[in-house]
């Protein structure tokens, strides 16, 4: 299998390395009994991020890496849809729900230029 390059230069996966740290940060303070509920989803989403953006490293083709972008792509939305039901139940408010938006909407776009330079 062909290596492609240093994943750890791509700057989409280091802005999703940052968003993980701020969902960790941020989800210390959730209820225990969200331990293995909304806690365990929010960090499982964040961290799917960065991960599918380091497939790029060992996949042999433009295609398959594609499609783990489109899995870190989705992962975004999970990661958002998350915030909002963190933040409807009290355990973020608008000022952290605002933070991990931007770096949502900025890795999202970050992938769609990665996407984008495949094709």
């Amino acid at each position: 299998m062909k290596k492609r390059g240093d994943y750890k230069k791509l700057i989409a996966r280091q802005v999703a390395m940052d968003l993980v740290d701020l969902i960790y940060t941020l989800t210390k303070k959730y209820p225990k009994e969200e331990q293995f509920g909304l806690t365990s989803q929010i960090r499982r989403a964040a961290s799917s991020i960065a991960l599918n953006i380091a497939e790029w490293n060992w996949r042999n083709s433009n295609k398959d890496y594609s499609h783990f972008l489109n899995i870190a792509f989705t992962s975004t939305l999970e990661v958002e849809s998350a915030a909002i039901i963190s933040l409807r139940q009290w355990y973020l408010v608008e000022q952290e729900l605002r933070q991990i938006e931007e770096f949502v909407d900025r890795i999202k776009k970050l992938i769609y230029g990665l996407d984008n330079s495949l094709h």
